[in-house]
Formats: C-alpha cells, sequence, structure tokens
C-alpha cells in the first residue's frame, strides 16, 4: 500500500535537499525516488511553486551542450524548512503514538 505523500512534505524534502547543496531537478528527483513513491511529473510543479513562493531561486549552467537549471534554497525557503521540520516533529509523534500496537 502506497501513502499518498503530502505537498508539505514534497516541499520540506525539496527544501531539505538543497539546503545541503544547489542541484538541478532530475537529481533532486531521483533523490526523492529513492525514499519516496513519486513521480517526476509531480516534482517539477513543487519545484515551480516553491520558485513562485520565494523559497527557490535558479539559476542555468552550460552542461555538455545543453543548459542545466539549478535550483538554490533562499534564507525564506531554509525558514520554512525550518518550520516544516518542527511540524513534522509534532505530526510523527502524534501518528506513531496512535499506530503504535498495545
Amino acid at each position: 500500500m502506497d501513502i499518498q505523500v503530502p505537498t508539505t512534505i514534497l516541499d520540506g524534502t525539496v527544501l531539505s535537499i538543497l539546503s545541503k547543496e544547489d542541484t538541478y531537478g532530475y537529481i533532486i528527483t531521483k533523490t526523492v525516488q529513492e525514499k519516496l513513491n513519486v513521480s517526476e511529473s509531480t516534482m517539477y510543479p513543487v519545484l515551480r511553486r516553491l520558485k513562485k513562493n520565494n523559497y527557490l531561486t535558479n539559476y542555468d549552467e552550460p552542461f555538455e551542450g545543453r543548459i542545466r537549471r539549478y535550483y538554490h534554497v533562499t534564507e525564506t525557503g531554509l525558514e520554512h524548512l525550518a518550520e516544516i521540520r518542527s511540524a513534522w516533529a509534532d505530526f510523527d509523534t502524534a501518528v506513531s503514538s496512535l499506530l503504535e500496537e498495545g
């Protein structure tokens, strides 16, 4: 059974990945897909939304004759990530206590 990943969690995963280093959409998608069952078509709207909300900026770099679009988390994005992490900790504790056996 797959559990649908909420938008806020997707936002948090992307911001967390980018808090470590700037990277491009394909790497972000593959990193998330290593842990969560999400499609590539799900991730690009997440990146656009985060950029629209000023949590990310982007810049282009040439690579082997093509252009790669790299994403960079902003200070506002880091603040949002901290909020998501805090909310997740509370949510995780609550759900875990409800799902525990016995």
